[in-house]
């Protein structure tokens, strides 16, 4: 019986595919072997030792302190792609409300009130909210990841142009796009004659602030910038230049802070990219089954932390081994089973940077001692037995 902690409300869509046999679904375990969440905040969380794995329902995990679990062999799981559709239709939704003035036309509309004669009123003054449509004009996507194609190939239905840009992208994106989608060798090339862009990108160090005033002054003057990835991928202080300049008409951001909130031409949205019903079950559902699939035969897929592995059994016995990424390792553990006189059946290991993954069905019972000599293995990280 494994333990699942939970430490926000998690659909019960997701919990409900957790078989009560098998595992006992808790929001205060004090040792669970599995934690899923979605924003609690992890980092000042004294890790169990129990913790085997860790599930973030949604996409960021920087709420989660990644390298701490490296260094425990504890897997770190999110669910890219399961709440695609919703951050695509909130990012349709910011271009037409940017583009039509749609949001100061209905705060104006509503500040009638009292008024002698609404309509006269209304007919008058609704010149002042006039906008383009964005039928015919061009949109660059920075990131084709699940979201980004599916923005893209939106975006490319709705009568847009469409460039997209992204240097790492997947064989699984690059069939999903839309032919109509052209390619941008480069990002600078990329922004550089749309009316829209849109970004896709994950939070890290190289694409931190990436856009920031050098980028910008590469895009059209009357640009409209969307952000529904994270909020540091673009700087503050630039993008409020370029704003108050008239450079940057419109900033589109699901991640509103103080400063911002000062901007006129800033259309804060609270964060909803994902604020919607289906996305946190289809979160919940990819989420829940990835750790179970873990813990119960130590696959892994969608790990931020470690490689992708998968495996059928081909016995009742099977050895999972989290270790760096050194040479003769694998020599190693085979070494330590030999003396056990344990036979492998099957076996698959791969590395990911700095860590790997050893999974091996063995015919026979390991005893409890051999474990801790493939523990005591300087680099491995984690061993253990999982009994189907």
């Amino acid at each position: 019986m494994f333990t699942i902690q939970t430490l926000n409300k998690i659909s019960e869509k997701g919990l409900g595919l957790l078989d009560p046999e098998r595992f006992a679904v808790k929001d205060d375990a004090a040792q669970p072997e599995g934690i899923i969440l979605r924003s609690h905040k992890m980092h000042d969380m004294t890790l169990p030792e129990s913790l085997l794995a860790v599930a973030r329902a949604g996409a960021g995990v920087n709420n989660i302190p990644i390298e701490s679990c490296t260094d425990k062999g504890i897997v770190v799981f999110n669910t890219p792609g399961a709440n695609a559709n919703s951050v695509k239709e909130l990012v349709i939704s910011g271009m037409l409300l940017s583009s039509r003035k749609i949001v100061e036309g209905v705060s104006w509309a509503r500040n009638l009130k009292g008024e002698s004669d609404v309509e006269k009123t209304v007919e008058k003054g609704k010149k002042d909210y006039a906008g383009p449509e964005i039928m015919g004009k061009t949109l660059g996507v920075i990131g084709l990841g699940a979201i980004g194609v599916m923005v893209a190939n939106a975006a490319a239905d709705l009568g847009m142009n469409v460039l997209g840009f992204d240097p790492y992208i997947s064989v699984d994106s690059a069939w999903g796009l839309s032919a109509g989608v052209r390619r941008a060798k480069s990002l600078e090339a990329a922004v550089a004659e749309c009316d829209f862009i849109s970004i896709h990108v994950p939070l890290l160090e190289s694409t931190k602030g990436m856009v920031d005033s050098s980028l910008i002054s590469r895009m059209k003057d009357g640009v409209r910038i969307l952000n529904f990835a994270r909020g540091p991928l673009v700087n503050d202080a630039d993008i409020i230049t370029a704003l108050e300049s008239g450079k940057v008409a419109k900033y589109i951001t699901d991640f509103p802070n103080a400063e911002l909130l000062n901007q006129e031409n800033v259309l804060p949205i609270p964060h909803l990219g994902a604020s919607t019903p289906e996305a946190e079950e289809n979160c919940a559902v990819m989420a829940s089954r990835q750790l179970a699939d873990y813990l119960s035969s130590g696959n892994i897929k969608n790990s931020v932390n470690f490689p992708s592995v998968e495996m059928e059994f081909s016995t009742d016995i099977r050895l999972v081994i989290l270790n760096r990424n050194v040479p003769s390792m694998v020599g190693q553990i085979t070494s330590v089973l030999a003396d056990e006189k344990i036979n492998i059946s099957d076996m698959i290991n791969k590395h990911r940077d700095e860590v790997a993954v050893t999974i091996i069905d063995v015919d026979g019972d390991i005893s409890p001692e051999g474990v801790k000599r493939l523990e005591a293995i300087e680099g491995v990280i984690r061993a253990r037995v999982i009994k189907k």
